[in-house]
């Protein structure tokens, strides 16, 4: 039985670049569930600004913010489609 998926944006923000392998890691794992990525550098403050885009069952989308969440330096947030789909 396929679990249902949900389409989600995971904004992520680094602010420790010594931890870009490690978030580079993770998305890679959860790299089939990734529609598109994008990453820009904004210099000014001295972070980098990831955005990626997912359809995956909710407790994946939830385990990679989480897995995310817990590197030094980074920070991740979800934010889910209205419809469920």
């Amino acid at each position: 039985m396929e679990q249902e998926t949900r389409i989600a944006v995971v904004g992520i923000i680094v602010e420790n670049k010594d931890a870009v392998g490690e978030v580079n890691q993770i998305l890679h794992d959860y790299s089939p569930y990734i529609i598109g990525r994008m990453g820009l550098p904004y210099e000014k403050k001295h972070v980098n600004i990831i955005s990626v885009i997912v359809d995956a069952p909710a407790d994946r989308i939830s385990a990679l913010s989480g897995k995310l969440g817990k590197i030094r330096g980074i920070s991740a947030k979800v934010m889910y489609s209205k419809n469920g789909q």
